[in-house]
């Protein structure tokens, strides 16, 4: 049988096509690719009817590059558009009315690009292949999935106790090194000109000195404050919210207990505030991290 040029180009078109989709489908062997499946079947079902309006390719490559990349495929006009247009897309579908014209490819790069910027911190735990066919079968209701319930169960399960060992030794890590960094900042530190050390670590400096009382314990203060950690960065302003603080001088952490209680009011005193006096090996929240060396700027307004 003979095959014209066009025909032959077809057809091997065709089979690179077939053997990608069963290579992208074929059952998930190793945790590797359980994981990837299992994050694929949780994206899909989140998409849920949209992924009808989604180009495949432009939705794969998309994912990869918000994966390593982060820079969006689309410009902020195309975003705003291309968003209506799925929104409106899916309203349609599920009150049963034709469908509306949507760029699928273009749907495809503005899903797969927020998919890949949210799965960034965990892209090497899993390969893209088994992760879009965990999508496809995600988004499919009618599919069977690849992987049984307990299975998926015990999947999710083992990687959630694998991502939070590598969180754990991470925060080890960088409380190590914070801890290293303040040790050097503070002996260095306490060598500058008019910067005072008190017997519990605490150092300070005089930036403007006041007349009035001292703060005793149980007493409640005003302030405004800047606090900032060793790199600049600021975690926290009175200043910003526009309205001073008041708080019982027990009611705080150590180095301001203990600096606070230092100042006259009327006074102005910058604090370099070391760990163990301030939010320790846990930090707080997500601006201040383990071991964080704290500095403060802090005027005392008043006393009650």
């Amino acid at each position: 049988m003979n095959f014209a040029p066009r025909a032959l180009s077809a057809l091997l078109l065709a089979v690179i096509a077939s053997g990608s989709v069963h290579a992208q489908d074929a059952a998930p062997v190793s945790e590797r690719d359980k994981v990837g499946y299992m994050i694929g079947l949780d994206v899909g079902k989140s998409i849920g009817p949209g992924f009808l309006d989604l180009d495949m390719t432009a939705l794969q490559r998309a994912v990869e590059n918000g994966m390593v990349n982060g820079q969006p495929l689309l410009n902020d006009s195309d975003v705003k558009v291309t968003r209506q247009a799925l929104i409106d897309s899916i309203s349609a579908r599920k009150a049963g009315k034709p469908a509306t014209s949507i760029d699928h490819v273009k749907a495809g790069l503005l899903v797969g690009g927020n998919i890949g910027t949210s799965l960034a911190s965990i892209h090497t735990e899993f390969d893209l292949p088994m992760f879009m066919h965990g999508v496809k079968d995600g988004a499919n209701p009618a599919a069977k999935p690849a992987l049984d319930d307990a299975e998926i169960a015990r999947v999710r399960s083992a990687f959630s106790a694998h991502m939070g060992e590598i969180k754990a030794a991470k925060r080890e890590a960088d409380a190590k090194a914070s801890s290293k960094l303040e040790d050097e900042f503070l002996a260095r530190n306490k060598q500058v000109k008019g910067v005072f050390t008190t017997l519990s670590g605490l150092q300070y400096l005089v930036l403007r000195q006041g007349n009035g009382p001292r703060p005793r314990p149980g007493q409640k203060v005003k302030v405004n404050y800047v606090g900032t950690l060793l790199d600049g960065k600021k975690f926290d302003s009175s200043y910003d919210r526009g309205q001073p603080a008041e708080f019982g001088l027990d009611q705080v952490i150590k180095g301001w207990t203990e600096g606070v209680g230092l100042m006259p009011v009327g006074a102005k005193y910058r604090f370099w505030i070391p760990a163990r006096l301030g939010y320790g090996e846990k930090g707080a929240g997500t601006e201040i991290p383990p071991n964080a060396t704290l500095m403060f700027d802090v005027e005392l307004l008043g006393v009650e």
